[in-house]
């Protein structure tokens, strides 16, 4: 039986021809998608990680001019060696070009909101020699973040609460939608308070200095050509990265020139788990008066809780307890005409009263818990405020117990943090 040839048409060819034009450009459009993929991924892996890590931990509530809380473990170094390296910036638009060009490569703008922050600190000690760092946030309705960071390369690992509105989330909504997310991967660059796997802790506080009709805003902007530039909340996160104790932290922040954010001014708190803690002012060269007006005229004062203009007012404790609010404390005699010209004193005097009944001693966490619950904002002194965190900081164990807008007893809003296990959890 003779074979049949069947030979192809003109157009069947062309179908073929087309069909494997379209192949190879699918084959060429998964392969691009592929390494566009991968080339993502690779360049944006910690990014990705640490949205994946946000979370909602508590509601808001407005009725009681609360804000949500969330979470977020941060992966990476956040470019923090980089910036430093670069010799940091003097302002907050140049911090957020940073963030944008650096975190989210250009592709999402940010801002930095302005803040108006209250706020009480202090160290104590427990019978048992364990030394506490205290803290209420006082500031309005906000949301904020609890930060985890563990950047390596030789950095420490810290604890941080972080207020979203310095980033630019706005505090009358939730963080919803992945923009809102990303935008928060600024966060490491904006902390107001912390703990790092050292036991060094630090808080940032305004010192509303400035007079006359500035109602307390001027801003320390130091100029001094042989120091690198760093602003305000980004020293703090210096601190909890770099520091091993007191003496360390306040030898970095002097290499530094400091430019405060927000139009306004701050002094800071820092203690380490020896018990030896320090505030530090930036104060008027020609000496301190109540006018300072010229923020580029200020310079580095540190007074240390083993100074001797403590010695009138403990007790002849063991412990030198110390303690803050919003007023210039070094020179605060010649500073300010009286107590009512010092903002927050009552907080200050009350603190004090309490610390100096015990020496400076406290049962636990729960009893500084106590003291910072006294002179929160929503009912000291008539109340009409809010403190929007409180913190206690066990600098000997590594430990954080946190309550969120003085919903104190509530375990709810009540969590604690260990460096040992990692895990942060509703406690109470």
């Amino acid at each position: 039986m003779g074979s049949i040839t069947v030979t192809e048409t003109g157009e069947k060819k062309k179908i073929k021809l087309w069909v494997k034009i379209v192949c190879i450009v699918l084959a060429a459009i998964i392969a691009i998608t592929a390494v566009l993929g991968i080339t993502f991924a690779c360049v944006w892996r910690n990014e990705i990680s640490t949205v994946r890590s946000f979370k909602h931990l508590r509601g808001r509530n407005d009725a009681n001019k609360e804000g949500s809380v969330y979470f977020m473990n941060v992966k990476g170094g956040y470019y923090f060696d980089e910036f430093l390296e670069k010799g940091g910036v003097s302002t907050d638009s140049q911090l957020i070009a940073y963030i944008t060009d650096h975190i989210t490569k250009g592709l999402i703008d940010m801002g930095i909101g302005e803040t108006d922050i209250g706020c009480s600190s202090f160290t104590a000690v427990t019978p048992s020699g364990d030394v506490l760092f205290a803290r209420n946030y006082d500031f309005d309705k906000t949301n904020v973040c609890i930060t985890l960071c563990n950047p390596g390369g030789g950095r420490h690992s810290s604890f941080s609460t972080v207020d979203l509105n310095y980033i630019g989330i706005d505090i009358n909504g939730d963080v919803d939608g992945l923009m809102n997310k990303i935008t928060c991967l600024a966060a490491p660059f904006t902390p107001l308070d912390g703990i790092n796997d050292a036991g060094v802790s630090c808080g940032i506080y305004m010192s509303y200095q400035g007079g006359d009709d500035t109602d307390g805003t001027v801003a320390t902007n130091q100029n001094d050509e042989g120091k690198k530039n760093i602003t305000s909340t980004t020293m703090l996160r210096m601190v909890l990265d770099y520091a091993d104790d007191v003496d360390e932290a306040v030898e970095l922040i002097k290499q530094y020139n400091l430019h405060d954010s927000a139009n306004t001014s701050f002094h800071y708190m820092v203690a380490d788990a020896t018990g030896k803690s320090a505030i530090l002012e930036w104060l008027p060269k020609d000496g301190t008066d109540a006018t300072d007006n010229d923020g580029a005229a200020r310079e580095l004062v540190v007074t240390y809780n083993t100074d001797g203009m403590y010695d009138g007012l403990r007790n002849g404790s063991e412990f030198e307890y110390q303690w803050v609010t919003n007023f210039i404390v070094n020179g605060q005699d010649s500073y300010y005409e009286n107590n009512d010209a010092k903002p927050g004193y009552g907080r200050y005097d009350h603190i004090y009263n309490r610390l100096n009944a015990t020496n400076g001693v406290v049962a636990d966490e729960a009893a500084a818990m106590r003291i910072l619950s006294e002179v929160g904002q929503r009912t000291f002194n008539g109340g009409g405020g809010c403190t929007v965190h409180s913190a206690v900081y066990n600098l000997t164990q590594k430990t954080v117990l946190w309550v969120s807008n003085e919903n104190y007893g509530d375990k709810s809003a009540t969590f604690g943090y260990s460096f040992e296990t990692g895990v942060l959890e509703n406690v109470g």
